[in-house]
């Protein structure tokens, strides 16, 4: 079997092992933190969730678009976050799986599941039994605002990630670089997988 396919494969396996780990944890704590709040508070959760997800699809997105140029001189001059910004940008494909795919698809379906105990508190707190119009049409209605705000806060985050790539890599890569200072691990590979060509 050809080396590159193995590593493909081995690093197809990791993500799916990543995002079942990730989307049961994130689904128990969605649940537990909902369950215990006003439906008010739920429902800015459900927001935050989504929101969540739009992000990382935009980081994801400008980690494809972006160019390794901009960050080495910056290297050169040891501002911090270039490094793990240059790391980022050549090894983009990973990067992005982990930000669209493991990040975004969760956080779209705990959103849903997050948006159905929502919809049964504001049911339940207005009187209304399971499965009542009233109850459904809510469903309906919250299920559809929530697929906007995903479906048209992705599309503007496509737009800030194609033009913005430099920038939102760089503020990222600072971040990154700030988490690996305060908790002592790698978070980012400084080792490329594969390496972009500069314009």
């Amino acid at each position: 079997m050809d080396n590159k396919l193995k590593k493909a494969i081995k690093f197809s396996l990791s993500i799916a092992v990543i995002t079942f780990v990730l989307a049961a944890i994130f689904s128990v704590i969605s649940s537990s933190v909902l369950s215990g709040v006003m439906w008010i508070f739920g429902l800015i959760i459900v927001f935050l969730i989504v929101l969540t997800g739009v992000v990382f699809d935009m980081l994801g997105i400008a980690a494809t678009a972006a160019e390794e140029k901009p960050f080495h001189a910056m290297a050169s001059e040891k501002v911090a976050g270039a490094k793990e910004a240059i790391a980022i940008v050549r090894n983009a494909d990973r990067f992005a799986s982990f930000c669209n795919d493991v990040i975004g698809d969760i956080s779209g379906i705990v959103s849903g599941t997050a948006s159905a105990i929502v919809v049964l508190q504001l049911a339940n707190n207005f009187g209304y039994s399971e499965g009542s119009t009233v109850q459904i049409t809510i469903s309906v209605a919250l299920t559809s605002i929530v697929a906007a705000l995903t479906v048209g806060g992705k599309a503007l985050g496509k737009f800030f990630a194609i033009n913005k790539s430099t920038n939102i890599i760089f503020f990222a890569a600072k971040v990154i670089a700030w988490l690996e200072k305060r908790l002592k691990v790698r978070i980012v590979s400084s080792a490329p997988t594969t390496t972009k060509k500069t314009r």
